[in-house]
């Protein structure tokens, strides 16, 4: 199993927003990074955890968890003409974007900030807290996501 950090602007997709889905499932539409859409395609497995991340926002932080419920496919919005993320040398043969589908599992009680992930010395080498880290799909070590699961989520 491989684990995950996904971030996401709330206003524009929450993680109660995921809770709220039917089946408490949605696709991860509109990645735009190569290296991003590399991790969804290449790597990330049914049943993978992903942390989900707030990101933009007042609150900065990780609030919650999701699975990989679906793995990679071709993300249709390349393809609409009325998507703002529409990609004109995008074709159905040819497909440039993948995504996959999430699940919801838990809301954390409060955000873990990214204040405090910055702050642990046990997540120093975490991609997240690298400067100049904006990837918006990234790994992360199992030993990470234990931690900030079993350690900063009970504080």
């Amino acid at each position: 199993m491989n684990y995950w950090l996904m971030k996401s602007e709330p206003d524009e997709f929450s993680i109660n927003d995921l809770k709220n889905k039917k089946n408490q499932t949605e696709a991860w539409t509109g990645v735009r990074n190569y290296q991003a859409r590399n991790f969804m395609r290449d790597e990330m497995k049914k049943n993978d955890l992903v942390f989900f991340y707030h990101s933009s926002c007042k609150e900065i932080g990780i609030a919650g968890i999701a699975k990989v419920v679906k793995e990679s496919y071709p993300d249709p919005t390349q393809f609409d003409k009325k998507s703002k993320y529409f990609d004109p040398k995008a074709t159905e043969d040819n497909p440039r974007w993948f995504l996959i589908d999430i699940k919801w599992v838990k809301t954390f009680e409060e955000i873990i900030p990214l204040s405090l992930l910055k702050e642990s010395k046990e997540l120093k080498n975490m991609y997240l807290v690298q400067k100049g880290s904006r990837l918006s799909v990234q790994p992360v070590r199992e030993k990470e996501f234990d931690f900030i699961k079993d350690q900063l989520n009970s504080k």
